[in-house]
């Protein structure tokens, strides 16, 4: 490899200077030019250093390589980082071969590199056979070789001529031969070369042992982006490669066409940042900074096609900065330094509280995406991060890395003790739960209620913890986002989550529906047609009474007039979900049905659900998910309808966002009901069939790793547990989603308990979203069923009819909730109105009473209101 030498002394034109700093590595004698190089972000720097106290100072500068006397060798310095320099006047004293040696012992064990001071006679002698059969410099060379400095590659040898000789392009290929680098005076090369100089492409090639494999002798190149992706594969010889290090740019050999500058005619230059030989020495590598559409000719970045990760998203942020149009969330992000500086904090803070891994990846891609708006703002381009992440792992000399006092305060003050409680609940429903791995027993815990304490028991019919702050802190600004961008909040935000980008958030009816097949079609049809059978029966008659002589009060339902349906999906199908909000909706009347599900991956909106919403008469689809599809429907945006009321089932996000929305006046939207996890209990006894109670447990189970599934298992033996038990891990791993059954069943558990009294008592303080009865008569405990969000009787009632098509509805009350909630139907889509009329005579004999009320609250007017009419009967 070439090290070209630069001194104090030598004043060098700049253009060649500019091609210098493109090699690998280049040797100062004066420090502060070798600062000036670092600083400047030129490859790396060695330094010839007086003492390990600057040289540590350097270093800690981002000096690659300070090149020091043995003896001033220092044992605080790593290895990897220091070169040890043998002189001219060492060699003259001890001998040529003793100082080889002393190098091998010395230099190869202690230092990353070693420099011989050498003549051109003693580099000849040193690559002459010696007494050990190879020459003295191979030996060296080898003993580098094998000494490997971690990640860093081998200990380096350099050789810098002295004495009178200069440096052919001959000798430089010698030397390489023999696998040395060689230590070039700066003023021995030129871009356009005079007598006793060396031209610079010509003795890099040289110095760099640099061979071809190929008839032509052509070089193959591989040229990489500052992130080192590589872009494609070209070919170079000696011409282009003298071209490319003195335009600095992008310049090859091109089998067709000869000498060949990327870029001249498309504009899709390249500018040249470093060059380097791999190590067999017969492949180049061109570092560049690639400009315009693209290194490839059908306008993509790489020739492997377009980039992704931290490169792609650098590259759109720095084109957004350029290009976002006015109004858009990101023009207000370059615009707003305050917001910009707020999203920055409160992303750090989220990353900070994630723990789980996908989590800590989510909230890391978040926090990465404000950092690149933060250095597009300021010109910072991601390879300028990348070099002051190699600056600072050059520091020798490290700070302790405590936290800044207000940060560690900010910190010390957040942390809350756990409160203590009657029972730790880790003791119940999470001590040691740990998902089943491949090969083991898919199987609850048991209990036994006869042995559990009421602290105990009211423990087991708690369900998971959720950090409602923390949701909302998430959510909450991508609601006002989209409340205050909306139709580019939206669009961002879809291509952001669901990696979509859309030209449009809305379709309108009619809808085209794609074909489908006549199996699915007539399985959505029949479905169809009784859930909205169901949903007809519960219309009920409007109520009129008198309730005394001349006073009627009657009351009538009106449809809700515009409802926004939320069906979960994206890469999912799910038409159920469509059909449980859209039927009743359709039923109940409502003027306008709102559709918003998550778009595929192509944009387009799953077939099935197209085809459903076809069916319910919707008006719209809004091709967004998550809080910022509820976001749109709860505000209205230029193209989302404003809805008076969403309805659906959602992550923990959507359910947020729904309950940030119907908190704020300013909305002026209802929902349904809060959500959590899907869940299930299943009571069996005796009679029970246990491939049924399995089949059962695990159609929830499959639903998420959180999935709450319960078995209160009634009077049953030790082997009728065990058939269960036996059948749920049968069942579960044959699933396709058994990965997620090993986490879930593990968390569930089966409840002894010795009768159905006692069953049903522990189904209704538990209150579940689905409540499953096999047992013997199962009809008759239906009267006995006071907190479910749907039943389900006997042996041949699986959950699953009630999902998709027997007609009830499957968007239901979890979390407990259906303590207090009823599950989506046809009332849900209606209001109810009262009205009243009093005849002369009604007036007359119910208004004392009235006043009599009125006076007693002290509202005069109220009694008024009546005495003033009473007077003129």
């Amino acid at each position: 490899m070439l090290v070209p030498k630069i001194t104090s002394a030598l004043t060098l034109d700049p253009s060649l200077l500019q091609a210098l700093s493109l090699l690998p590595s280049t040797l100062y004698t004066d420090e502060q030019q070798a600062v000036a190089s670092i600083e400047s972000g030129y490859a790396s720097a060695w330094a010839d250093i007086a003492s390990a106290v600057q040289a540590k100072d350097l270093l800690n500068s981002g000096l690659s390589v300070a090149v020091l006397a043995p003896t001033q060798l220092d044992a605080g310095i790593d290895a990897s980082r220091i070169a040890f320099r043998y002189s001219a006047a060492d060699v003259a004293a001890r001998g040529l071969e003793p100082i080889v040696k002393c190098a091998i012992t010395e230099g190869v064990q202690h230092a990353g590199a070693v420099v011989l001071e050498l003549t051109a006679d003693q580099i000849t002698e040193a690559t002459l056979l010696a007494d050990g059969g190879k020459p003295l410099l191979v030996q060296l060379v080898n003993a580098a070789a094998a000494k490997l400095l971690g990640t860093d590659g081998p200990v380096r040898v350099l050789v810098e001529l002295v004495g009178d000789s200069s440096w052919s392009i001959d000798l430089l290929s010698h030397l390489a031969g023999a696998g040395a680098d060689a230590v070039v005076s700066a003023d021995q090369l030129a871009l356009d070369p005079q007598e006793g100089q060396l031209a610079l492409g010509e003795a890099f090639i040289a110095a760099s042992g640099l061979v071809s494999d190929r008839a032509d002798g052509l070089f193959t190149t591989v040229v990489v982006d500052e992130q080192r992706v590589c872009l494609g594969v070209v070919y170079s010889n000696a011409t282009s490669v003298a071209a490319a290090l003195a335009a600095a740019q992008g310049v090859y050999w091109s089998r067709k066409r000869g000498l060949w500058h990327k870029g001249a005619t498309s504009g899709a230059t390249q500018t040249l940042l470093s060059v380097a030989v791999d190590c067999d020495s017969d492949v180049l590598s061109f570092r560049v900074r690639q400009n315009g559409a693209g290194f490839c000719h059908h306008n993509t970045r790489t020739c492997f096609g377009p980039v992704a990760g931290i490169s792609q998203l650098a590259q759109v942020v720095a084109e957004r900065r350029d290009n976002a149009p006015e109004g858009s969330y990101t023009r207000r992000l370059f615009g707003d330094e305050q917001l910009l500086r707020a999203k920055l904090l409160e992303e750090a803070t989220e990353l900070a509280d994630a723990s789980s891994k996908s989590d800590v990846a989510f909230e890391a891609a978040d926090l990465l995406y404000f950092v690149m708006v933060k250095c597009a703002a300021h010109g910072v381009t991601l390879a300028d991060v990348e070099r002051s992440l190699d600056l600072k792992h050059r520091k020798v000399v490290r700070r302790p890395g405590n936290a800044k006092p207000q940060f560690a305060a900010a910190v010390a003050s957040a942390a809350k003790p756990e409160a203590p409680s009657a029972i730790a609940r880790t003791s119940i429903l999470s001590a040691d739960i740990c998902p089943a791995q491949a090969g083991e027993q898919i199987r609850m815990r048991v209990y036994a209620d006869s042995e559990l304490t009421t602290v105990e028991r009211d423990a087991l019919q708690q369900r998971p913890i959720i950090d409602s702050e923390e949701i909302m802190r998430r959510v909450r600004p991508i609601v006002d986002a989209v409340r205050a961008n909306g139709d580019a909040a939206v669009l961002e935000f879809t291509a952001k989550f669901d990696r979509v980008k859309l030209d449009h958030t809305v379709i309108r009816a009619p809808f085209e529906v794609p074909a489908l097949s006549d199996a699915v079609r007539a399985a959505i049809d029949q479905a169809y047609s009784n859930v909205h059978a169901f949903h007809t029966a519960q219309l009920g008659a409007d109520t009129c009474i008198e309730t005394m002589p001349g006073v009627k009060c009657s009351r009538f339902s009106r449809a809700i007039e515009r409802v926004g349906l939320y069906v979960p999906g994206g890469t999912a199908v799910l038409p159920s979900s469509a059909l449980m909000l859209g039927v009743p909706a359709q039923v109940a009347g409502c003027r306008e049905i709102v559709l918003a599900t998550p778009p595929r991956s192509d944009g387009s909106i799953v077939p099935e659900v197209l085809y459903v919403a076809h069916k319910v008469g919707a008006t719209a689809i809004v091709k967004a998910g998550g809080a910022q599809a509820i976001a749109a429907m709860a505000y209205g945006t230029e193209t989302v309808p404003k809805v008076d009321k969403i309805c659906g089932p959602g992550n923990q996000y959507v359910t947020a966002a729904k309950m940030l929305a119907q908190n704020d006046t300013a909305a002026m939207v209802a929902i349904d009901m809060p959500a959590g996890p899907s869940e299930v209990l299943v009571v069996a006894d005796a009679t029970s069939i246990p491939a049924y109670v399995a089949s059962d447990l695990l159609s929830q189970a499959e639903h998420g790793p959180d999935s709450q599934v319960v078995l209160l298992a009634v009077d049953l033996t030790d082997e009728q547990l065990a058939a269960i038990e036996a059948q749920v891990h049968e069942q579960a791993s044959r699933l396709p989603r058994v990965d997620i059954v090993r986490q879930s069943i593990p968390k569930s558990y089966c409840l002894r308990v010795a009768s159905m009294t006692d069953a049903m008592h522990f189904s209704n303080a538990y209150g579940p979203e689905h409540l499953i009865l096999q047992n013997d008569r199962a009809s008759d405990y239906v009267a006995d069923v006071i907190n479910a969000g749907s039943v389900f009787v006997g042996p041949y009632s699986p959950e699953s009819c009630g999902d998709y098509a027997s007609g009830t509805n499957h968007t239901l009350p979890t979390y407990g909730f259906s303590k207090m909630y009823s599950g989506v139907n046809t009332g849900t889509f209606l209001k109810h109105i009262t009205s009243q009329e009093l005849t002369r005579e009604g007036l007359a004999n119910i208004a004392q009473t009235v006043m009599t009320l009125a006076e007693v609250e002290e509202l005069e007017a109220h009694r008024n209101a009546v005495a003033i009419r009473l007077r003129d009967m």
